[in-house]
């Protein structure tokens, strides 16, 4: 029982995810999470307002199955599975969220500065997940891609473009937090 309660090691996880990477390479199929937003614009009609939704969304209805099984995964995880919701940081980074005003680091999965109701009338708050929800969309557009379809997907394929674009996400992801994070809060 202990065990279930515990996050997966990596030698669990790892072929787990390598054992469905290889049954949709098997099958022709690739994974991505933003394609399947795409998916969904085009099943509701945003094929007749932009040429990039104008594709058969038919061929890609299987991956919508993944936000199903991603969004009943995360509930079975959070509420039958985890022990604490509460990630496991270094006490230093705690103390440095902190002490830029997250009082929840350590204690929640999610910032409740950023992610809770009352986020919502808070305009710093708001604008950053709004700004940060287009750039997020904006950047997946531009590179083709979001971080999963690239990272677990692109690479097990071999392809060059999501070698490509994986060393951008870590590279921003590192600029956005040691550059930008301090400056924005």
């Amino acid at each position: 029982m202990e065990f279930i309660l515990q996050p997966w090691p990596w030698y669990v996880a790892g072929p787990l995810i390598a054992l469905i990477m290889f049954l949709l390479i098997f099958m022709g199929k690739q994974f991505g999470m933003s394609s399947n937003l795409r998916t969904i614009c085009t099943m509701c009609g945003a094929d007749e307002k932009a040429s990039f939704f104008d594709f058969n969304w038919r061929a890609q209805k299987w991956n919508l199955i993944v936000i199903v099984g991603a969004a009943i995964g995360g509930f079975i995880a959070m509420n039958f599975l985890t022990a604490d919701p509460a990630v496991a940081i270094n006490p230093e980074t705690v103390t440095t969220l902190q002490g830029l005003g997250f009082d929840s680091a350590g204690e929640a999965y999610l910032p409740d500065e950023l992610y809770s109701l009352e986020a919502l009338t808070d305009w710093k708050a708001l604008s950053i997940l709004i700004i940060g929800g287009l750039l997020i969309g904006f950047g997946a557009r531009w590179a083709g891609g979001c971080t999963s379809g690239h990272a677990i997907s692109g690479l097990s394929n071999l392809q060059l473009p999501s070698l490509i674009a994986v060393t951008g996400f870590f590279i921003g992801g590192l600029v956005m937090v040691h550059l930008l994070f301090p400056l924005i809060f």
